[in-house]
């Protein structure tokens, strides 16, 4: 294993570097990991989740988006198990390598980095730290103001891909996959003109459509959603201040006057084509799924009131605790209904993703303790769509879960054929291990705890990639 510390990280005075969201220095590669239960045969594959785990100090206010980028991947095969943990190797992070100390702000302080530093690592700091995706064989690391990196199977970072210069702009960090046409749906959103851009990348891997999307205001749009012929936006008033981020102020505030709208725009299509519905306003960070029959488009997600200004979601009296709604478009009439479907505060909903875009009759979504920026979930809600009921499981009081993604069986036929995994770690004992749930009986809780040799912190977003 590789050893990288910089300095004792419980010296770094913010409460997001504390606890079980304190980075971790080691890049380790574990085999035989000890296992409770037994690993379904049939996962064969790469279970990846990314998040940030800054290497140096901040410079001074940080917040949960900073940090550089580290994927922690556990590589499953013929009921065995083998974990490997790799910072993402940004130019940024080899910038201050090289210097021996961050160069770069965050969220909270931005800072123009010194000239000999911009020079080597751009402007801002491509950490990658949020998701991940493979297309055409290539794996990415997303973060939503760049362009995503690229990274092999063992995680070392091969760096920046922009589709041979076509790709002008960032990409978001929730790209979609087409099960059926093997195209990947994306935009990128950013503070200046466009606004706003919307991309195509076919089966082949080759950037082949990107129109822009006039909005009115430079608005934080994480999200989207698509269906077979359709991608859907919502432009809520999330809008960022560039001026107040350079003076050291709130980078985004909320202008509820603005309002809030769906847009509907036809796959291949262009700012001609989109059309827009006025909705209430609210706010999604993470669609669930969207659907079409017919004239009708249904979509769903965890959806709060407002997007607090900075990002700041403590919220002592739960006001904005994201709540599972459906909206139904009718593209015939021009008309938006929307309603709220349960009453228990979940986020990072997921779906059987070979259904991406397709109605789905389940859907998955984690419970938490609270809403604030300490990643403290605690376990995971199946719902029934058709038969409109739910199940759930919680772990322990001591252990914090993570986003549980799906992975489909290779030989099911049905949609809930298939296993939920995440990361867990005790607070007590910090230890940490991935959980894998049967889908089809998820209060039945893990049939398999892979038990890993180390901490891995709280991080974001996690995929599975089936060999």
């Amino acid at each position: 294993m590789t050893t990288t510390e910089s300095q004792p990280a419980d010296t770094w005075n913010t409460p997001h570097l504390q606890g079980l969201m304190a980075p971790v220095f080691e890049e380790r590669d574990d085999t035989d990991l000890a296992v409770v239960g037994e690993i379904p045969a049939a996962l064969n594959g790469m279970f990846v989740r990314t998040g940030p785990n800054p290497q140096f100090a901040p410079l001074g206010a940080y917040h949960p988006f900073d940090g550089d980028g580290m994927l922690h991947a556990v590589y499953l095969a013929d009921g065995k198990a083998r974990y490997r943990n790799r910072w993402v190797e940004s130019k940024g992070l080899l910038a201050e390598r090289k210097r021996g100390r961050a160069c770069y702000g965050g969220m909270s302080n931005y800072t123009i980095p010194d000239e000999d530093v911009l020079a080597e690592g751009g402007m801002l700091k491509n950490t990658a730290n949020t998701a991940t995706v493979r297309h055409n064989g290539r794996y990415f690391g997303l973060l939503e103001a760049a362009p995503p990196t690229e990274f092999n199977r063992e995680l070392e970072t091969l760096g920046e891909w922009d589709w041979g210069g076509k790709l002008q702009g960032p990409m978001t960090a929730h790209p979609k996959l087409d099960p059926v046409s093997g195209e990947m749906i994306f935009f990128g959103y950013r503070p200046v003109a466009p606004f706003l851009m919307y991309h195509e990348v076919n089966a082949a891997g080759e950037l082949a459509h990107s129109a822009p999307l006039d909005i009115p205001a430079p608005v934080m749009m994480h999200d989207f959603a698509i269906t077979e012929n359709f991608a859907l936006f919502m432009d809520s008033p999330a809008v960022f201040d560039l001026e107040a981020l350079f003076a050291g102020g709130e980078a985004m505030g909320w202008q509820p006057d603005n309002g809030t709208r769906l847009g509907v725009l036809p796959r291949g299509g262009t700012n001609d084509d989109i059309r827009w519905f006025e909705v209430p306003n609210c706010y999604v960070v993470h669609f669930m799924n969207a659907q079409e029959d017919g004239d009708t488009i249904t979509l769903r997600a965890p959806s709060m009131p407002d997007m607090p200004g900075g990002l700041k979601f403590e919220d002592p009296d739960g006001a904005r605790e994201p709540n599972m709604w459906k909206w139904t478009i009718d593209l015939a009439a021009g008309t938006v209904s929307d309603e709220q479907t349960d009453d228990v505060p979940g986020e990072f909903p997921r779906v059987n993703e070979n259904l991406t875009g397709r109605a789905t009759r389940y859907g998955y979504n984690c419970t938490a303790r609270g809403w604030e920026f300490d990643f403290d979930f605690t376990g995971v809600v199946k719902y029934d769509f058709e038969a409109d009921s739910s199940s759930a499981f919680t772990y322990a009081d001591t252990q914090v879960s993570g986003e549980h993604m799906f992975a489909p069986d290779p030989n099911g036929t049905a949609e809930d054929d298939g296993w939920l995994m995440t990361f867990v770690t005790d607070r007590t004992t910090e230890q940490s291990e991935l959980a894998i749930i049967d889908a089809r009986d998820v209060e039945a809780g893990p049939v398999a705890r892979v038990q890993m040799a180390a901490r891995v912190p709280l991080g974001f977003h996690a995929n599975w990639f089936a060999d």
